[in-house]
């Protein structure tokens, strides 16, 4: 989903090589194919080992020269990349474990050209209620439910997790106008594995059929916000 989304960005600006900033890409996921594809693609991660993963995988793609590799973490972006230099940043499961949310989505509006877009990616917070209750950890799943920031404590790998009201309120403080939301993995996570591997193009149908459909969008695993800074 979220590739579809970013291919029609791409198809969007035709044959011009874009400016793209990655917001903890790590071993290039998303990097590698968008140079591959083109674009000038800067990673910004605060770890080594993944980033001397990233410099490897694009030097074997053959786009070791469209891809720059840049180590800090997402509370620094604002520090590590240039105003208004940026096509497109991509900002993928970063908001749920920075410390300030509010600045990194402000650093990423900095970083946009004017109509530039962000790809933003978040831990969706009706799914983790969910699949707590739904494997028995009612505990949790009330943790996660009444706290504000939809965490469950300490032990938490996650620092918040986001609805999409939320989520699109923390864009539109900073400036930028979200164009399309949609669920990742609506559906993956809550069916049998037998059932998922009997008919994986079923499933992905499925998926797709369901990421842009409240309610069921609204209960993903992840929620993928697209948004633009408004051009003057």
């Amino acid at each position: 989903m979220v590739w579809a989304v970013l291919r029609r960005e791409l198809d969007r600006r035709g044959d011009r090589q874009l400016t793209v900033v990655d917001v903890g890409g790590g071993t290039g996921g998303f990097a590698v194919p968008l140079a591959e594809a083109g674009h000038m693609v800067t990673v910004v991660d605060a770890s080594p080992d993944a980033l001397a993963a990233l410099t490897r995988r694009a030097a074997e793609a053959g786009v070791a020269d469209r891809v720059r590799a840049v180590q800090g973490d997402g509370d620094a972006l604002a520090e590590l990349v240039e105003p208004a230099s940026a096509d497109l940043v991509l900002c993928h499961s970063v908001l749920e474990v920075v410390d300030d949310p509010a600045s990194v989505v402000a650093a990423v509006a900095s970083a946009l050209r004017p109509d530039g877009a962000a790809s933003v990616l978040v831990a969706g917070r009706a799914a983790a209620v969910l699949s707590r209750a739904m494997n028995g950890h009612l505990d949790v799943a009330a943790a996660l439910l009444a706290d504000e920031h939809g965490t469950a404590g300490s032990r938490d790998t996650l620092r918040r997790r986001y609805d999409a009201p939320g989520a699109t309120a923390l864009l539109a403080a900073a400036g930028l106008k979200v164009e399309e939301i949609h669920g990742v993995r609506v559906l993956a996570d809550l069916i049998p594995a037998a059932a998922a591997d009997g008919n994986p193009q079923a499933l992905i149908d499925l998926e797709l059929a369901a990421a842009a459909s409240p309610p069921y969008r609204d209960v993903a695993a992840q929620l993928h916000l697209f948004a633009r800074r408004p051009a003057p």
